[in-house]
């Protein structure tokens, strides 16, 4: 099945007992049991939900997994598959990485005695000589959050396989639509499904995708013993916005790129991060495991001065935490995704002051290219420029 096909019938979209057009919401704590020695599918919700399920089932469909956990939180479903491992552990990540996920490395995988390397995500050579006797997983993010740098997947994930190391990847930017993990040999992959794959910016949420059965069993049990679990209306929300992504996905993406080339264009822009762009460094690479350039993509004004005045001009993207959602979304990392991360570790990781994320939305591209025209008019060239060739990779 195509995706569109495979979003409405590749997975439990229609009710089974009542032939609803939706999977109804099961908002239940507690579940009657046929008798005190009847085993049975549901007993509690923190166990098993049949809303839950049906997302759960969803989600590994579409990456094309055997198994799907959902989470309270991208957070918690990054957590609850970092804490799989015990102390005295090393991991290997990509240096340019989520702000929550470093901070999360640099405070509780600290305590709990989890050593963490981090690497230029785009050598691999690095993720190689990261690897020590006591290393257990590579963790990967790519495109990566905010700079959009590109990891060779299925280098990395052969190199784990190599060293008999579990391989991670967080694919929220490209979504199951633009890219597939599993295929390329990553053992489990997470997503934010606050961003994309929900698509409406009304719910938080994190989501879990494994073949691996061992791996799977441990997911589940973190799941359970630390009661992370996904509440069933947000599972339900989740699973309506699953039925369009698609559609949104291919809109969004479409007008990144002519976004990403404008930008390029544009003579008050330093630089554009977007690996839809041949000039990208990761272009190639991204070409390669990937379908599209994605909705997300970043650009470098001169300075803060430059930043506030154009966040100050736009008119159609809003200014906000977060991606993903049918509304363009504009966001300064340094003082919102990656506030968390220490400014001497921004600095070490590319994370300008003058660096903003742009999360594209479905509005008509005509509007949003003369909305980010008119901002950009009212600043003046930056001094410097180096940004990527504007042509599709």
């Amino acid at each position: 099945m195509d995706i569109n096909t495979q979003l409405i019938h590749g997975y439990p979209v229609f009710d089974g007992q009542t032939g609803a057009s939706s999977i109804p919401l099961y908002q239940a704590s507690t579940f009657q049991q046929g008798g005190i020695d009847q085993p049975q599918d549901f007993t509690y919700s923190r166990f098993g939900n049949p809303t839950r399920q049906a997302l759960e089932e969803a989600i590994a469909a579409i990456e094309g997994g055997r198994c799907g956990f959902a989470f309270a939180s991208g957070m918690a479903a990054i957590s609850s598959v970092l804490l799989l491992f015990e102390a005295g552990d090393h991991l290997v990540m990509c240096k340019s990485i989520y702000g929550g996920t470093f901070t999360l490395a640099e405070t509780v995988l600290k305590r709990f005695g989890i050593r963490v390397t981090y690497v230029d995500e785009a050598d691999p050579a690095a993720w190689e000589q990261a690897i020590c006797p006591d290393t257990k997983a590579l963790y990967l993010e790519t495109p990566s959050n905010p700079l959009l740098k590109i990891t060779d997947i299925r280098k990395a994930a052969t190199l784990a396989k190599e060293r008999g190391l579990i391989s991670i990847i967080d694919n929220t930017f490209m979504t199951p639509q633009f890219q597939s993990p599993l295929s390329l040999g990553v053992d489990i992959v997470i997503h934010s499904a606050t961003k994309f794959l929900n698509g409406h910016s009304d719910v938080v949420a994190g989501l879990v995708v494994t073949n691996d059965l061992e791996l799977a069993e441990g997911i589940r049990q973190q799941q359970t013993v630390l009661g992370s679990i996904l509440g069933v209306e947000d599972c339900w929300l989740v699973l309506r916005g699953m039925k369009t992504m698609g559609l949104r996905m291919a809109q969004s993406a479409a007008t990144a790129q002519q976004i990403a080339a404008f930008l390029a264009a544009a003579p008050q822009v330093r630089t554009v991060h977007y690996p839809g762009l041949s000039g990208h460094p990761g272009a190639a690479v991204h070409a390669s495991q990937a379908t599209s350039g994605g909705a997300v993509l970043s650009f470098e004004l001169a300075d803060r001065e430059a930043v506030l005045s154009f966040a100050a001009a736009v008119k159609l993207p809003i200014t906000a935490v977060s991606l993903g959602g049918v509304e363009s979304i504009l966001s300064y990392p340094a003082t919102m995704s990656h506030a968390c991360v220490p400014p001497e570790e921004r600095t070490k990781q590319g994370i300008t002051d003058g660096l903003l994320r742009l999360s594209v939305g479905i509005e008509d591209a005509c509007d949003l290219l003369a909305d980010l025209q008119q901002a950009l008019a009212q600043l003046t060239p930056a001094a410097s420029k180096t940004v990527p060739a504007a042509t599709p990779s």
